[in-house]
């Protein structure tokens, strides 16, 4: 490309100087012919670069086309790459989660494990420690080395575990084990253990003209070594016995009359009503009140349900609506339903005004109903009062031991159990009384409506016959004034 372009400015230079220079006509035509040729080359040789530039291009087209599809492959590739990342990512997280969660209930079983181990020997009779403390010691050490693993640990306190387990049946059944203990005297003496549940015995053998010794192990503070101390006549016969055999009848009591007691206080609701203090009394009293006034209501609503006479009222209405009110009167009179009544009141006293008889007969009749609902208000009221009442007077016989004894533990509980028994007390008589003081209540306000309803009737029946029923001969006899409901009513 350049030697053609070299040729064509040749080319030209050549004619510059020919238009100067005046020449004859065959140079120019050698000029001519010269400059064709050159232009000839240049253009083949463009051609040739023309087509060598083809010819590298395909290839170069076709690496390219393959050089996109790595490309595309490896994006593929790094797009899969990155997920499967993150998937693991996730995935590692979690285990890492459920690594630390699992590490969590190692460390807590571990921390169970070693407490376990170093209190168990408050757990058990002193004398067990001649048996259990090398396990003891084993366990509580495994809790402490740095240099054991996890694993290591574990299995040395699980075998103490299932060494404790074991030790539980076998005190069930009874456990026996040579040691030593401390005589009165205060010797060391060999002997045999024997522990049946609570109850921890120490014997020795007899030998020549000793007699078989044994007793009852005492714990002694500061020391491994418990005191023996042997009891008096059949009680220590019975121990000799039982210890050298390891059968027969315990011949004490480990509770030392506890168990008894526990028992029959356990059940003794005068025992609790005592520890209740003085309060309990006017608790009772609030509780028989309101049991009497529940029995008296349940007795009334039942009397009076026996004495319910729909036909009695059925018929008054028919006497009303044809106008025979004497004869209206004389059904009511016979009838000791107390819907019936007070409209047979109303009726007698209907001259002087219909609507008013019949709210003071209506008055009436529920103020039967009403006995006794006031006594079961005032005590669900009063009882809890009455149990905080003896909260606080059980408190203070409490805290009136401060600046006295106190080394007394049995008083301060005695005044909280005070306290909480009158509370109890009094919100159990309420809940109680509760019950029957809304049966009550609903009943009261059925009765209300029964009555309201057959008095707004007997007042529509009457409007037509209003002359009849202010007439006084339709009347018995006459009245004066309002006189009160007949006799009859409860």
């Amino acid at each position: 490309m350049k030697h053609t372009l070299g040729l064509f400015g040749t080319f030209l230079l050549t004619l510059g100087a020919a238009a100067q220079t005046p020449a004859p006509a065959d140079t120019v035509a050698k000029l001519a012919r010269s400059a064709d040729a050159e232009l000839e080359r240049g253009i083949q040789e463009l051609n040739g670069l023309r087509d060598a530039i083809a010819n590298e291009k395909l290839p170069l087209a076709r690496s390219l086309g393959v050089a996109e599809d790595e490309l595309s492959g490896l994006r593929k590739e790094h797009d899969q790459v990155g997920r499967d990342i993150a998937a693991l990512h996730l995935e590692t997280a979690g285990l890492k989660s459920e690594m630390k969660a699992r590490q969590d209930e190692l460390d807590y079983v571990g921390n169970l494990l070693d407490e376990y181990a170093r209190t168990f020997d408050q757990k058990i009779n002193v004398c067990e420690l001649q048996s259990f403390g090398e396990h003891i010691e084993s366990a509580k050490a495994a809790g402490e080395n740095p240099s054991l693993t996890q694993v290591e640990k574990f299995e040395k306190q699980v075998a103490f575990v299932n060494r404790t387990v074991d030790r539980l049946f076998d005190v069930i059944g009874g456990m026996r084990f040579p040691g030593v203990g401390i005589d009165l005297q205060g010797g060391v003496v060999d002997g045999q253990y024997t522990i049946f549940g609570p109850v921890a015995l120490f014997g020795t053998p007899a030998a020549g003209a000793s007699p078989a010794f044994a007793g009852v192990v005492v714990p002694q503070t500061g020391s491994s070594k418990p005191l023996i101390r042997p009891l008096e006549g059949e009680l220590q016969a019975g121990l000799v016995s039982l210890v050298s055999s390891g059968s027969g009848a315990l011949p004490l009591d480990p509770s030392r009359g506890g168990a008894l007691k526990a028992l029959v206080q356990k059940t003794n609701l005068i025992h609790i009503f005592e520890k209740g203090g003085p309060i309990m009394w006017p608790l009772l009293l609030a509780s028989i009140l309101a049991l009497g006034a529940v029995i008296e209501r349940l007795f009334f609503l039942a009397n009076e349900r026996r004495k319910r006479d729909p036909d009695a009222m059925e018929r008054l209405f028919e006497e009303v609506e044809k106008g025979r009110i004497a004869e209206a009167i004389r059904i009511g009179k016979q009838s000791k339903d107390y819907v019936v009544r007070p409209l047979t009141y109303a009726l007698e006293h209907a001259e002087k005004s219909l609507s008013n008889a019949l709210v003071y007969a209506q008055a009436q009749e529920l103020k039967r109903f009403r006995r006794g609902i006031s006594v079961l208000d005032t005590v669900i009221t009063l009882a809890p009062l009455l149990g905080l009442l003896g909260t606080v007077t059980g408190m203070m016989g409490s805290f009136s031991l401060i600046g006295g004894e106190l080394s007394a533990p049995g008083a301060i509980t005695g005044g909280i159990a005070e306290a909480l028994i009158a509370t109890a007390f009094g919100l159990g008589i309420a809940i109680t009384a509760l019950i029957p003081f809304n049966y009550l209540n609903t009943k009261l306000d059925e009765v209300t409506q029964d009555i309201d309803a057959a008095a707004t009737q007997l007042e529509l029946l009457v409007h037509p016959h209003k002359s009849d029923v202010l007439t006084p001969a339709a009347k018995p006899a006459p009245v004066a004034a309002p006189q009160p409901l007949p006799a009859g009513a409860n």
